[in-house]
Parts: C-alpha cells; sequence; structure tokens
C-alpha cells in the first residue's frame, strides 16, 4: 500500500470505533461515520477486493462461528452468536449501514474499513477527482493533494498513514480493542480466546493479504523493496510497543499481563538499534509515533533492522 508507508492504522481500534474516534467533523453531518461495506469500493479497486476475498479476513464471515473454538468462547462470556455479540464485532465483523439512522448489520469479515476507516464521511471526498466530468488521470496534482488531505480529515486512512493502518492490526491482533473491557477479556482468555503476541506486521501482510496495485504497472500485485520492508517493520513494532502498553491498563489477568509484557519487550528490543526511535521510546504514544513514521520518511533503515525481518517463506 504505497510502500505501505500508511498505517493508520488508528488509534484503529480496529474498524468502525476506531475510525470514529480519529474522525474530524466536516460539517457535512453529526452523526458518527458508518461502514458501507466492501462492495462500495469494489468498482474501484476490484484488484484489492479480489485479494480480500481469497483471505481469511473474507472467509472467515461463513466459517468462524461454526467451530468448536467460537462456541466455547461464546460461552466462557456468557453469549450465543458472534454475529450478535458486540465483542465479537469489535474485530471480527464489518458491520455495514444503509444510512445513518439505519441498524449496523454484519456483512462480511474484517474488510477495507476495517484498516481504512469507516467511509460514509470520506467516500464521496476520496471519490471527487475535480467534478463530475474528470477522471482520475486527470485531476491535479493540487486537487488530489487537497482531496487526500480533505478525506483524512473526514476519517479516512490513507495507506500511506502507516502508523494508524499497523495500529488498527495491532488492536485486533493484540487482543487489544480500546473497547473491550477487562471482565470481558478474562472470561475470553479462561475459554481459550488466542493472543498472539508474536503479530508482526510484515509478516501477516506480505503474504496473502498484500495489496498493492500501483502506478505504473496497476495489474501488478507488487512486492516491497527491502527499503520499504524495513520502514514497515519500525513503524509496525512502534505500534505494537504503544498497543501493548495501552492493553497492560485494561486487565490484570496473568495470562493478558504476560503477553502484553512479551509485545513491550519485544517491540523494545526490535526498536532499540534505531536511531531514529530514540525519542519515541522515551515516550511511546500515538503522536511519538506518528512523529516517527514522519520522521522516517523514505528513510532507507536496512541497516539498523534487516537482520530481524522475517524470511519471506515465513509470510502468511
Amino acid at each position: 500500500m504505497n510502500g505501505m508507508s500508511r498505517i493508520r492504522i488508528l488509534s484503529f481500534a480496529v474498524a468502525a470505533s476506531v475510525a470514529a474516534m480519529l474522525c474530524l467533523s466536516t460539517g457535512a453531518s453529526s452523526a458518527a461515520p458508518f461502514n458501507q461495506g466492501p462492495k462500495t469500493c469494489q468498482e474501484c479497486h476490484k484488484s484489492e477486493v479480489d485479494v480480500w476475498k481469497d483471505t481469511k479476513h473474507a472467509k472467515s464471515f461463513k466459517t468462524v462461528h461454526k467451530t468448536d473454538k467460537a462456541k466455547a468462547i461464546l460461552k466462557a462470556i456468557g453469549a450465543k452468536s458472534m454475529k450478535k455479540e458486540a465483542t465479537c464485532g469489535l474485530c471480527h465483523y464489518t458491520a455495514v449501514q444503509k444510512d445513518a439512522d439505519s441498524k449496523a448489520k454484519p456483512k462480511a469479515g474484517p474488510s477495507c474499513e476495517s484498516c481504512h476507516g469507516a467511509s460514509s464521511e470520506w467516500l464521496d471526498i476520496h471519490n471527487d477527482y475535480g467534478g463530475k466530468s474528470v477522471k482520475r488521470d486527470d485531476e491535479t496534482p493540487e486537487h488530489k493533494a487537497q482531496r487526500k488531505e480533505q478525506a483524512a480529515a473526514a476519517g479516512m486512512i490513507w495507506p500511506s498513514n502507516l502508523y494508524d493502518v499497523a495500529s488498527n492490526c495491532m488492536s485486533c491482533h493484540g487482543l487489544a480493542n480500546p473497547d473491550l473491557d477487562g471482565e470481558t477479556l478474562s472470561a475470553m482468555l479462561a475459554g481459550e480466546h488466542p493472543l498472539k503476541p508474536d503479530f508482526e506486521l510484515v509478516r501477516y501482510s506480505q503474504g496473502v493479504v498484500r495489496h498493492r496495485f500501483y502506478p505504473p504497472d496497476v495489474n501488478t500485485n507488487q512486492e516491497m523493496t527491502p527499503a520499504e520492508l524495513a520502514r514497515m517493520f519500525v513503524i509496525g513494532q512502534a505500534a505494537k510497543l504503544v498497543s501493548a502498553t495501552e492493553a497492560a491498563s485494561k486487565s490484570d489477568n496473568a495470562t493478558y499481563q504476560a503477553a502484553q509484557q512479551k509485545r513491550r519487550d519485544g517491540a523494545t528490543q526490535a526498536l532499540s538499534g534505531v536511531a531514529e526511535a530514540a525519542a519515541f521510546l522515551a515516550d511511546p504514544t500515538h503522536a511519538n509515533g506518528r512523529a516517527l513514521a514522519q520522521a522516517i520518511g523514505d528513510k532507507d533503515l536496512s541497516a539498523s533492522v534487516g537482520g530481524l525481518l522475517p524470511e519471506s517463506s515465513s509470510y502468511k
């Protein structure tokens, strides 16, 4: 995703809840932004959506609730249906609305808006290249810059905002969603809900999930360069450290505390050899994580973290 220099990943929590937190008012509506579903993106991003359809994120919508593991976790938290349980919906589903007044219903697994933010407020901005008759290829550089800025202000997390994209990933893959309460969390762990402290952004984003269709070759799902992978690794570790630090106060469950400590220790060690990360390590916050991503820019950090990057054969 644009060198995956984006991620925004959000402070994302994941999905609509995260996008709502970061969304700035455009004056167009006072209602909270809502998801419109992956079909909304498909017309212009068919290649990306086709990749998504072949991932566990997409396929899980029809299968995850049927497993014995899911049923055991539901029983542990006193619920009966994954698709009706708000806690499960935080990470496992994309809940879609037709409009601001309709009820949100799970229509897909984790999808486009889980990473890029609920689209109701930013989609029209994103799709406007300078007027109804102006095609994307004819958009002026000035209008493109303005469009990107306004869409971001309305809640869109661009691929270039890699820190916030990574934060969205970490909120679910670290069992650290801000809206997940400690009591429910402990019950989930008692039901053996998985907690993956070793989740690493490069390994999990550059395998079957990768969708990088960029000019000049928009028909090829492009692989990252070593420099791009190194930058993604560093920004992902920063997002992990902030996620784990914040999550530690969520529950005193021993298993959870040990996992979050492992996440913190791993991220701290990974960033210790990166000179640009010194200020961030002294105060690991979302604001400083974004500042780190900006400070890195297009630098090649391969010499600092190259030996820590996962082998492509291990990509998920």
